[in-house]
């Protein structure tokens, strides 16, 4: 039985935190942001996210978006920068035409800093990205 299922592998799909200045309140601030490289629409995206280590685990957030348009991004959170002492982990589940996709991507603790920032696909700002 278990072997019927597949499961496609999702590609063309990234969970970026990116350090950006935010105007209103003049302080530099890290956005988590859900990439869509793919040249099709993207469909009911579910979100879920934490934070967890050895000792500590953070609530449970949820993001929904009715549609992630095809070469598009959109922002799925601020993070508090105290965050990134632990795993930082995105479920994402999406539906691509009839077919159901789902990956977990994980920041792991102390991998966000300023040091590890590079150029973010499809968005003109540096960050960390997982793919």
């Amino acid at each position: 039985m278990k072997k019927d299922i597949v499961i496609p592998e999702v590609e063309g799909i990234y969970i970026a935190v990116v350090n950006e200045y935010n105007e209103i309140y003049k302080t530099h601030d890290w956005n988590a942001y859900i990439i869509n490289e793919k040249a099709v629409d993207l469909e009911m995206v579910l979100i879920v996210t934490s934070g967890y280590s050895e000792e500590k685990m953070t609530s449970i957030f949820r993001k929904k978006l009715d549609l992630l348009p095809k070469k598009s991004y959109a922002k799925i959170e601020l993070m508090q920068e105290d965050l990134f002492a632990l795993n930082n982990q995105f479920k994402v589940t999406f539906f691509e035409g009839n077919q159901m996709f789902d990956k977990t991507y994980t920041f792991r603790k102390n991998t966000i800093n300023l040091k590890a920032l590079q150029a973010i696909p499809l968005m003109e700002a540096r960050g960390v990205l997982v793919k």
